[in-house]
């Protein structure tokens, strides 16, 4: 049973700093690549970060800088530290797994909202 859950997001200032979390479970985490998308209104989910099972990062251009992928195996769990926010960060952020099971599946978490707003 693939379960992700972010958590971590809220409202925030401008140039503030967040750092959102995904608990994984049901499969085994160190054994996959994690990522980070973001969605804001009217607009197409957007890739952010992925770190794979030896710790290679790496970034969208857009935030690229500014948010640092991380995990730890020993706790199941995908972060994404995010500083420097701006407006435009604004959105619901999702956790993803590319995972097999007879087949390639994405799952994807709840998401979380992060607001920046003054």
């Amino acid at each position: 049973q693939v379960q992700l859950v972010e958590s971590g997001g809220g409202l925030v200032q401008p140039g503030g700093s967040l750092r959102l979390s995904c608990a994984a479970s049901g499969f085994t985490f160190s054994a996959y690549a994690m990522s980070w998308y973001r969605q804001a209104p009217g607009n197409q989910r957007e890739f952010l970060a992925r770190i794979n099972s030896g710790g290679t990062t790496n970034y969208a251009d857009s935030v690229k800088g500014r948010f640092t992928i991380s995990r730890d195996n020993a706790k199941n769990t995908v972060y994404l530290q995010m500083n420097s926010l701006k407006f435009e960060d604004t959105a619901v952020y999702y956790c993803n797994v590319y995972y097999y099971k007879s087949g390639w599946i994405d799952y994807w978490g709840q998401g979380t909202q992060v607001t920046v707003s003054s």
